[in-house]
Order: structure tokens, then C-alpha cells, then sequence
């Protein structure tokens, strides 16, 4: 009970004009969000670009170089393992984003927690200081889930190819954060058009599907692809 009182006391919103809630909905509003009230921690909470192309680039070159100078992995098994990494982290993307960003209940520790994580994106869509993972709370993300794999892979007798999987894995999550900010700063390119308005309307429209943001493969798979607009137009016309 005392960590969800301090919980409360640190992450509560200054704006008076957000308006927490047991569910992520459509709602949103212009501007920026302010998250906590303490300044240190609300500066934790803000990036940029060149900031996260530096520190978790640094990140990712050093840990190619243990895999292969330290641990002693070839070359081929690092790229291997990378190319699976980055493709794994579509599937996290996805289940990161479904079942923990957007997990949120009754409970106002609980809505709190959610617009620290996410909510604040869903209600300032379009706040870029805030579009991609900042440095610190990102870091300490990584390393819960390196040490997460480094288990999975331990338990198979063979914790070494973490070294070679994560930096494909964080890579991946790199790459999305990159199209994700793009979605929302930049017109979207004819080839990809697509991917645009599939996020949009995750916001805007079907914020209970459309959670693949770099790519839709897991819509597809789970089946949470929101409507096309052939069937919107019948169930339109059958409202008629």
C-alpha cells in the first residue's frame, strides 16, 4: 500500500486538464503532457533524436564487440543471431504494446502507471519530446529484458548467444522507434503510406486494435487489424 502512496504522490500529473481513465480511448489533446512534478524526474522523461541514436547506438556497437571479442562469437553466429533478434522484437512490439502499454484499470495507481507509460502519448499524440523512449527509463527497460533473455537462454544451455541476439533485439526496437516518431513529425511516404494510417488509427479511430506499429504482421496474426474501408462502408450503409 505505501509504494502505490509514493507511487501516486510522485507520478501525479501537474496538468489539470488530463483527465486519467480506466481505459486508452480516442481522446486527445494538443501540446505537451507534464508527468511529474518533480523537475528532475519530468527532464527524465523527454528526448530527442540524436540523443538515442548516440547513447543506445554506443549500446548496441559495445555489445556486438563483447559478443564477438569477449564471449568469443563468430561473425556469422553474431549477424544470425541478429537478424533474429530484430525480427523477435516485432513480436515484442507487439505484445509490449498490447498487453503492457495499454494494460490499465479501476485502480488510479494503475491509470497512473499507464499514462506514465503510455497514456501521455495517447492523450499528447503529437508532443515530440516525448515520441521516443528517453535514455534513462530506456536503459533500465533493456537491461530488465537482456536480463529476461539471458535466463531464457541460460535455461537452454547457451546464455552466450544473448550477447549476439540482444543487440539485433534493442536494434529492432531502435528502428521502431524511429518509423513510430516519423509517424507522427512527417508525411508518409508512398511506400509506405500504409503503416501511416494504420497507427492513425490506432490513435484516432481503434485504439483497442492496430498495435503493430513498425509493421502490421501481428495484426494479422492475432487478428486485431482494424476495419478496411470496404467494411466500414457496409456497416454504414446497414446503419442507414
Amino acid at each position: 500500500m505505501v509504494y502505490k502512496q509514493l507511487f501516486c504522490k510522485f507520478a501525479l500529473p501537474i496538468s489539470k486538464s488530463v483527465v486519467m481513465k480506466p481505459k486508452v480511448t480516442t481522446e486527445f489533446q494538443h501540446g505537451k503532457a507534464q508527468i511529474f512534478k518533480n523537475p528532475f524526474l519530468e527532464s527524465l522523461t523527454k528526448t530527442n533524436p540524436i540523443q538515442n541514436i548516440i547513447v543506445y547506438g554506443i549500446t548496441i556497437i559495445a555489445l556486438i564487440t563483447l559478443a564477438i571479442v569477449k564471449i568469443g562469437l563468430s561473425p556469422w553466429v553474431v549477424l544470425g543471431l541478429f537478424v533474429f533478434g530484430v525480427f523477435f522484437w516485432t513480436f515484442a512490439e507487439y505484445m509490449l504494446h498490447r498487453y503492457l502499454f495499454h494494460w490499465v484499470t479501476e485502480a488510479k495507481w494503475s491509470q497512473r502507471f499507464h499514462f506514465i507509460m503510455h497514456g501521455s502519448h495517447h492523450q499528447f499524440p503529437r508532443d515530440e519530446e516525448r515520441l521516443l523512449m528517453p535514455p534513462v527509463p530506456g536503459l533500465i527497460m533493456a537491461s530488465v529484458l537482456f536480463a529476461f533473455f539471458y535466463l531464457i537462454f541460460w535455461i537452454l544451455g547457451i546464455p552466450e548467444l544473448t550477447f549476439g541476439f540482444f543487440p539485433g533485439f534493442f536494434s529492432g526496437y531502435l528502428m521502431y522507434s524511429f518509423v513510430h516518431r516519423a509517424t507522427h513529425v512527417m508525411r508518409p511516404p508512398k511506400r509506405f503510406k500504409n503503416i501511416w494510417q494504420h497507427h492513425s488509427l490506432h490513435h484516432y479511430r481503434y485504439p483497442d486494435k492496430a498495435f503493430g506499429v513498425s509493421n502490421t504482421l501481428w495484426d494479422r496474426v492475432f487478428g486485431t487489424m482494424p476495419p478496411s474501408k470496404a467494411k466500414e462502408k457496409k456497416k454504414e450503409l446497414a446503419k442507414q
